[in-house]
């Protein structure tokens, strides 16, 4: 990709909220998508409003299966893509000590975590082979510190930021990039249900133009907003005790799912 040829991107959970959002960016500066998504009548709708006209897939990231042959066909058609953006996740309150919630763990798992994993798996060797391309994931301050009434999401989180980070450094000499984004409260579907403040709450356009810019830098690591990224490294040094005795009282996200 030079600097004026539009870019071939592949990018899960593009339905909804922060994945919309990226569709229409890209989707605006010429780049030709490759949309993932469950829902096939929201991926049918938003494509039909693009231009160049994506390639859509009703597919579930936590099918592993599924997934491959759509980046399979989307290699097919466009080639090894440019960059490829995991995004796809759910976030949802839990608690361990009930019997429902044991599904839900794995299902946030299995979605958050196993669905980055099967999103990049098809197209690291043929990247490798190019010597290019951005594998990007998106992950989540959640992921600095154990939320309580949120075990669940702020695990998979912690998961993605770790296995983006060992994941960068195995392709660190291949020519191959690994962004990590980790946003902090951006207004989507997925924060709507919550019913606490949210602090330095953005956009979700304004965060994405944010993360493009990270993802055109090929940034290792970033929290965005910048202000949340501050909040979070604080929290990340405080000892337990006052951690604890702050966070225990916090608002606990409701226990019913939301997709984004």
């Amino acid at each position: 990709m030079t600097a004026h040829t539009p870019p071939t991107i592949f990018l899960t959970g593009a339905s909804t909220g922060i994945g919309e959002a990226f569709a229409r960016l890209y989707a605006g500066r010429g780049a030709q998508l490759g949309l993932v998504a469950r829902r096939a009548e929201l991926l049918d709708k938003l494509a039909a409003g693009l231009t160049p006209t994506p390639v859509v897939y009703a597919v579930d990231v936590t099918d592993a299966a599924a997934l491959k042959a759509a980046a399979a066909d989307f290699m097919a058609r466009f080639g090894v893509p440019d960059i490829v953006i995991a995004n796809a996740g759910v976030s949802v309150g839990t608690l361990t000590g009930i019997d429902d919630d044991l599904a839900v763990f794995r299902q946030v798992f299995d979605t958050n975590v196993l669905g980055m994993v099967h999103t990049f798996h098809p197209f690291v060797e043929p990247m490798k082979a190019a010597g290019r391309g951005t594998l990007v994931g998106i992950a989540s301050v959640a992921g600095f510190r154990g939320i309580p009434g949120g075990g669940a999401y702020s695990a998979s989180k912690s998961a993605c930021i770790t296995y983006c980070e060992s994941l960068r450094v195995e392709l660190k000499q291949s020519g191959v990039s690994v962004v990590t984004i980790c946003p902090g409260y951006i207004r989507t579907p997925m924060t709507a249900v919550n019913k606490f403040k949210m602090p330095f709450l953005i956009g979700v356009d304004d965060a994405v133009q944010r993360f493009a810019r990270a993802i055109d830098a090929k940034t290792s690591f970033t929290v965005i907003p910048w202000t949340m990224g501050l909040a979070a490294r604080v929290l990340r040094v405080l000892p337990n005790w006052l951690y604890d005795a702050l966070f225990q009282r916090m608002p606990r996200k409701p226990r019913k799912e939301s997709s984004g």
